[in-house]
């Protein structure tokens, strides 16, 4: 009975033993909100009765000693203004944490809220806060906000980037704090704060905060001895960046791609991984995203600032600027940023002072303008341009002949000046065939015969395509000779375009000479060698083929005869070879009659 009976209170105890315990806790909470004491009178924190305790607290927020201990404590915005404005001493350590506190506050709450829309307008924001006294908060916030949303980091990229124009302490600052988390993360194998860290530094050396040479180390680093995760992150910090690298550094980028190729015939990783490698192989050769969305890249190339910061190095996060310091030149520095943020801001920060100072009548007329001004939209994103693009690219593609796509590109209304849009889209999609189709070219002849406009339009895009053909591949060259070589066999295309061709050894370069010749040897395809020299050698034209056939110079007379005999059309430089032949006999002259004239000039005086 005994055993029984203990066997039934222990199983009791282990029923009812958790209920019995939150009753005592629940029974503790409520004591505590009555305030309940020994005597069961309402007594405060310290056991002292709470009416005495209010009455000694002072009566307003003079008291110094009250305004030092905001930390840790929230604090509603209005009591703090509140407490700012009641301290007369500026540049007291109370106002100076108070001050301190707000400056955290407001950096967070701009970086939290930041987006590709409204980045524009929070810039402005930021730079009315002290930034160079709120870098470390600036720093950490940014890290924070990226860390907790990966999918804004192009975002925060670009608005340090901006930052980082203006103040390149801070951009630094940033940098050395994200290779450090980076290098921490990866010596201790944390997977989540090393990818953000990763994808970080990616878009801003998509932004050009962070060289290069820091992107092409840290990918020798994780693929030095690789493993899944360490390749997965390589992977994945390629993709972001692939694209500037590619322009940047492009045998550092080839060199990491043969790394990368290397690990997939070792076979050592695994499957998932492999197939993410072979992904990337594929994204390059369909070519990298733009590194920079068109709505983020907001500052100009000569006012980028790019650091070069070496992972081997030691870094100094310099944390303590995060923490609330008392400074003794706090109301100098305080005036120095603000004719620091009147040089940055501008007009702005003139209308903002002249708005305070000015009558409530006059701000509410300057707040109706203002609205008025803002009322006018303006389409800044291009999506007007973008769809007119794609309109004429799918018309162009999706025609059965030439005709018919002239008759439906003629129906597409065009402003004033989108006349070019159409040319560049004919051009490009021509460029982008494999083989040279004769569609394009008597698609760009009817509309040069219908509108002068075109001709004009599509002379320009000679000059543009010639000053950059050497960004073209040679089956787009070819292409793009042959398209312009039938708008000049078909008079579409005026001749005196070759005046912007200057055919010598110093002004061309391959790309540049492979382009004449396939244009070359088209019109003497189609023309025939006879035709072509007729024409080259008009009378009236001899001006305009001066830069190919040079007469100037000794040098650049046998590169031109040269480099035409050499692709097969040496019967067109017959006029250059005979001017060679007797340029001797015709320097002779010129001296002789320099020298008669010498003569004549002594004995007349």
């Amino acid at each position: 009975m005994k055993k029984g009976s203990r066997r039934a209170r222990e199983e009791d105890e282990r029923r009812d033993g958790p209920e019995r315990r939150r009753r005592y806790d629940s029974d503790l909470k409520q004591d505590e909100i009555e305030g309940k004491g020994t005597d069961g009178e309402k007594e405060g924190i310290d056991g002292r009765n709470a009416d005495s305790w209010r009455s000694e607290q002072p009566a307003s927020w003079d008291d110094a000693s009250n305004l030092g201990r905001s930390g840790g404590i929230y604090i509603p915005p209005f009591k703090s203004a509140q407490m700012m404005k009641v301290v007369e001493d500026k540049s007291s350590i109370e106002y100076q944490r108070l001050t301190w506190d707000a400056l955290r506050k407001s950096i967070n709450g701009l970086v939290n809220k930041v987006n590709a829309t409204n980045l524009k307008h929070i810039i402005p924001e930021l730079f009315a806060e002290n930034l160079i006294r709120g870098r470390g908060l600036f720093c950490r916030s940014c890290m924070k906000s990226q860390m907790a949303s990966p999918e804004f980091t192009d975002v925060f990229a670009a608005l340090v980037s901006v930052v980082n124009s203006k103040f390149p302490e801070v951009g630094n600052l940033l940098l050395r704090r994200i290779l450090l988390q980076l290098k921490r993360a990866f010596k201790r194998n944390d997977k989540p704060p090393l990818l953000a860290a990763v994808k970080f530094l990616a878009h801003l050396v998509n932004q050009r905060v962070a060289h290069e040479i820091v992107a092409l180390e840290l990918l020798t680093v994780l693929l030095e001895n690789p493993t899944d995760d360490s390749v997965e992150v390589a992977v994945g910090f390629v993709t972001e960046c692939g694209s500037m690298l590619q322009d940047l550094s492009p045998k550092g980028l080839h060199g990491i791609f043969e790394r990368f190729r290397g690990i997939l015939h070792e076979g050592e990783i695994d499957k998932r991984v492999q197939f993410l490698i072979e992904g990337l192989f594929a994204i390059r050769k369909a070519k990298f995203q733009s590194a920079v969305r068109p709505e983020l890249d907001l500052v100009e190339q000569e006012d980028r600032l790019t650091h070069e910061i070496s992972l081997q190095e030691d870094i100094d996060p310099e944390i303590t600027l995060d923490i609330f310091k008392p400074n003794l030149q706090f109301v100098e520095n305080e005036k120095r940023y603000e004719e620091l943020k009147k040089t940055i801001l501008g007009d702005e920060c003139e209308e903002e002072e002249d708005s305070e100072g000015g009558s409530e009548d006059g701000s509410a007329e300057e707040f109706d303008e203002e609205e008025d001004e803002q009322m006018k939209i303006k389409d800044e994103t291009e999506t007007d341009l973008v769809n007119l693009r794609r309109t004429i690219y799918q018309t162009i593609m999706s025609s059965g002949d030439f005709e018919e796509a002239g008759h439906k590109l003629s129906q597409i209304k065009l402003e004033a000046g989108q006349e070019m849009e159409l040319c560049i889209m004919m051009l490009e999609c021509c460029s982008q065939e494999s083989t040279y189709l004769r569609y394009y070219g008597l698609l760009g002849q009817r509309f040069c015969m219908i509108n002068k406009v075109y001709q004009e339009n599509f002379e320009k895009c000679f000059l543009q395509q010639y000053s950059m053909i050497h960004c073209l591949e040679t089956n787009n060259m070819r292409n793009v000779a042959k398209f312009f070589a039938h708008l000049l066999i078909t008079d579409s295309l005026p001749w005196h375009v070759f005046a912007y061709v200057r055919l010598t050894e110093e002004d061309t370069t391959s790309s540049s000479r492979i382009f004449i010749k396939f244009l070359f040897q088209e019109l003497s395809e189609h023309l025939g060698i006879h035709l072509l020299n007729e024409r080259l050698n008009d009378p009236l034209m001899q001006d305009s083929f001066e830069s190919i056939f040079p007469k100037d110079n000794l040098k650049n007379t046998r590169f031109s005869i040269n480099f035409f005999t050499s692709i097969g059309l040496g019967g067109i430089t017959e006029n250059l070879r005979e001017y060679l032949k007797n340029m001797p006999r015709l320097i002779m002259q010129q001296q002789q009659a320099s020298s008669s004239s010498d003569d004549e000039l002594g004995s007349s005086s």
